[in-house]
């Protein structure tokens, strides 16, 4: 095995920790040469883990639960790049919980976006039935939030 390639770049992950702590984010994600680094905190310490990025893979073989809920005739996604929070505030009362009947229009979370907090409606009245994601959590442009049925 080649040094250069297969060592972890121990550098890059303390800077990674760093970022992390400063910018209050629960989970980073990097790819570098082949090689996948993962670092998130979790409770109070920080846990770092870094694994050989996996071949290019058709999206469906990937992660098929994951397209599953994507294409769930209830399925609430989120409508752009940013942190999603479960309250108005932190300590406060979520908006939803499982088990929770929502009506057409009803804010479900937020996503922070560029520091504007953006209510997230309900497209749909029913019974929120899944919440897939954490408080806190950073969330991508059409990812999975919540199941209504």
């Amino acid at each position: 095995m080649s040094k250069g390639k297969s060592t972890i770049d121990q550098d890059l992950i303390r800077e990674l920790a760093k970022l992390l702590e400063e910018t209050g984010l629960s989970e980073l994600e990097v790819e570098q040469e082949g090689t996948r680094i993962r670092v998130a905190r979790g409770g109070r310490a920080v846990a770092l883990s870094a694994a050989p990025a996996p071949a290019i893979q058709p999206a469906a073989a990937a992660a098929p639960a994951a397209n599953d809920l994507s294409k769930h005739p209830g399925v609430v996604t989120s409508p752009m790049v940013g942190t999603a929070y479960v309250a108005p505030s932190p300590g406060a009362r979520p908006f939803v919980e499982v088990g929770t009947r929502v009506k057409a229009g009803d804010t479900l979370l937020i996503v922070e976006a560029m520091k504007t907090m953006n209510q997230i409606p309900a497209p749909r009245s029913g019974t929120v039935t899944q919440i897939l994601f954490e408080d806190g959590q950073p969330v991508e442009f059409g990812e999975p939030l919540m199941i209504i049925e």
